[in-house]
């Protein structure tokens, strides 16, 4: 069966509207304007990057540190 071509004008069909917003849309437009959840990870990356800094300080002073002693004990 071939496809025909609908005209509208001549049918009664109703334009087609924009769809409801979705629930999974809502929460977005909420939190557009609420700033705790930025201001929070913000901070949680500053305190990730300062971990970090402090692993990586006391994995280089253990190196360090532990080379230190093998050199002492090489002079008894």
């Amino acid at each position: 069966m071939p496809m025909r071509d609908i005209d509208t004008e001549s049918t009664n069909a109703k334009p087609m509207r924009e769809p409801a917003p979705s629930l999974l849309m809502m929460p977005d437009k909420r939190a557009a304007g609420d700033q705790e959840g930025g201001t929070a990870m913000k901070y949680a990356l500053i305190a990730a990057g300062i971990g970090a800094a402090v692993a990586g300080t006391v994995y280089s002073l253990g190196t360090f540190t532990a080379g230190l002693y093998q050199t002492i004990a090489g002079l008894f």
